[in-house]
Order: C-alpha cells, then structure tokens, then sequence
C-alpha cells in the first residue's frame, strides 16, 4: 500500500528476495511530465533486481554555476563509478523509470484499488482492513505509503509536514536547442532563482528536462500561468535554458510545492517499517528522493532474503538490521537538501552578495556537493555490496 513513486521503488528490489510479495498501490499512474535524475546507487539497486537499466536514461556529469557560467563546484565521482554506472546522474523521466520497472514484477503481485483503512498488530501476522471491507493478514508489512503515510501514522502518529516555502516549476522538450551541452547537468543560481537543465533519454529519444526554482509562499496560490512565469524566471539564464522553456509544450508543464518531514530516527516496530517518502520525504535539492526509496527496497530485500518470516524473532532481527543501515544516510540527505535551498532562497537580501561572492571565490561547494557527496555515492556502493540474494 503505497503512493506511486515510492511503492515501485521499494517493490521491485522486494522481488528477488521473497516468493511471496503482494503490493497495494494506492495510485496507479505517474504523470507523463515528471522527471528525475538517478544516481549511482539506485541505478546499482535496479540492474540488481533485474531492471535494464542500459537504456533507461542519459548518463550526466554535474556542475554547479553562477548565471554567467562560472563553474562553482564540479561532481567528482570516481572513475570506477562512473564506468561501472555511466554517470553522475542518469536523466530521464519518471514514467520511463516505472515502465522498466513494471517489467521487472512477476505478474500477480499486485493489488490494485486496495486502499487501508484499519492496522492491527497480532504475535505472528499484520491484519490489514481495507476501505471494501476485505481483510488480510501479512507477516511483514512495508509502508511505503509516501509522505502522508498511514503506516507511518500507526507505527508513530502524526507529525506536522515542514514547508519549504519554495516551489518547482519544470517540463522537458525533445527538440534540438543550440548551445546545450548534451551529457550534463547544468545547476546555475542567479540571486534568487536555481535554473537547471540535464539531459534525458526516453524511449531512443534525446532530449532535456529542465526546472526553475524558487521562493514561494507555501499558502499562495501557484501562479495563473506557469509557461510565462518560467520564462521570467528564466531570464537571468543562459539562452539555451530560455530556448528549452520556450519550447516545451503546456502540457509537458509541472509545477509543485516543496514540502518534507522532520527525519524520524526510527523507522520499524515489529514486523512493521517503513521506506521510501513515508520514512524521509525529500525536497528535490537532494536529487534523491526516488532513488534513496529505490535503495530502502534493496537494503529491505538483502535482510529478509531466506528469511521464514512466521518466525516473529527473525523478522524483527532483520528490520532492525535494515533500520541500522538507513536513517542515518536519508536523514543527512533530507536535512542537507533542506538547508541548501534555504540558502539559496531565503538568505536576507543584504547577506546575497556576501553569499555569492564566498560561493564563487572558495571551495565550500565543492567540498560539499563535489567532493562529499561523490565519496557518500561511492561508500553507498561499496555497502549495497554484490547483489540482493548474493
């Protein structure tokens, strides 16, 4: 039972590791405009469960820029990785990402239209009672149920959602733009606005995605059209980002508020835990939040593979063992996404200048999303170690 992103995600590294896995989606259809960039790890965790991930998406290096294209911090991930997993990042749009990961299923395990309405704890099994009235019984129940979690709920009760006061408008074309540069993602700031654009890969098709970012009230209406307001924002851009918005279709359009959780540090009681949005909603700074639920379902699959999970003790044995592996990581992740783009977009007016000016002349980027965050990729790989079920 799950939201769509974060339930394909934990569910097809469930597969190899259990004979017996049913999955209760509570949305059926991700939208045809939304995006993502994968890294290394999760790319790692799809080839793992049998996902061809060979023409998934378009392999990209990534820089961080100021608007006038001074390189501010440059992702130095290593060879090894970047031969073993193409890239950076991966660019490529969501639905494509679920597509190759339905394939990936056995046929039958999944329950569509089941929504939960009731969970009860008993000595060797979970009782789920669902909205049509039918009930079942689950000896490990995984609640990748996205942010508004009813897993998360019954395991912890409510928790308030933290707004970021920050919204994302973005889409992507397949046209032709002069000057883009293929292969990469191209982060830039101006004082106010992120304008980013990457490569992409859909279906033998090249193109880019593109996104703008900024501050906006969390409790105001979103803006009556969205085409004109990216391209406003765009104009303290490069040219070939202004192309790409000019050429992308309204419908090919998004646009979301960012929103995430306090990091919970425990995720599981019993034989009940929690993955993907229900554990550590992201904001899209992070460039991680689908693939961070893609590597909850690889770590969950190692620890229950060859399990007998009627044996209470060994069930909880194993969630506990997944739990020491991945709070720590996701919440660094999440609280760092989080204070990024405070910086970005709510620094004081008159600390803008100061800002910019030790981002352009001194290596704290770089020694943070340059040189960190490669070395955590590089750590996260050597921990998934050979496989699920090696």
């Amino acid at each position: 039972m799950a939201n769509w992103r974060s339930k394909q995600d934990a569910r097809a590294s469930l597969c190899p590791a259990a004979s017996d896995v049913i999955f209760l989606p509570a949305i059926w259809l991700t939208s045809e405009v939304d995006r993502t960039r994968q890294r290394p790890s999760p790319i790692k965790a799809l080839r793992s469960t049998g996902v061809n991930v060979k023409e998934l998406g378009a392999p990209c290096h990534a820089t961080f820029r100021n608007t006038k294209g001074h390189v501010r911090a440059e992702v130095r991930l290593s060879e090894d990785a970047i031969c073993g997993y193409g890239g950076d990042f991966t660019g490529m749009l969501r639905s494509d990402l679920y597509k190759h990961m339905l394939r990936a299923i056995p046929e039958g395990t999944t329950q569509f239209g089941k929504a939960i309405e009731k969970i009860e704890s008993a000595p060797h099994f979970m009782r789920l009672r669902f909205q049509d009235g039918t009930k079942s019984r689950v000896e490990v129940l995984i609640g990748a149920d996205g942010m508004d979690s009813i897993v998360r709920k019954h395991l912890w009760g409510d928790s308030p959602k933290r707004p970021h006061n920050l919204h994302v408008i973005g889409g992507f074309t397949f046209d032709d733009i002069p000057g883009a540069e293929q292969g990469e993602v191209v982060l830039s700031h101006s004082r106010t606005v992120q304008g980013t654009y990457s490569s992409i890969l859909s279906e033998g098709r090249s193109g880019y995605q593109w996104w703008m970012l900024e501050a906006w009230p969390d409790s105001e209406a979103p803006p009556s059209d969205l085409h004109v307001h990216a391209k406003e924002l765009a104009m303290e851009c490069r040219p070939e980002l202004n192309e790409m918005i000019a050429r992308t279709r309204p419908e090919d359009l998004q646009r979301w508020p960012i929103r995430d959780r306090v990091p919970i540090q425990r995720w599981s009681r019993g034989r009940v835990t929690l993955s993907g949005d229900a554990a550590h909603p992201t904001s899209p700074y992070a460039a991680y939040g689908a693939g961070m639920s893609i590597c909850d379902g690889y770590f969950i699959g190692q620890c229950l593979a060859g399990l007998d999970l009627k044996e209470t003790n060994a069930v909880e044995k194993a969630l506990q063992e997944y739990e020491s592996k991945r709070p720590a990581h996701t919440s660094e992740q999440v609280q760092a996404a989080y204070t990024l783009g405070q910086m970005f977009h709510h620094t004081y007016s008159m600390l803008r200048p100061v800002r910019d000016l030790v981002l352009d002349h001194t290596w704290l980027l770089q020694s943070q999303v340059g040189e960190k965050n490669p070395r955590e990729i590089v750590a996260q790989l050597a921990e998934m170690g050979e496989g699920i079920v090696c």
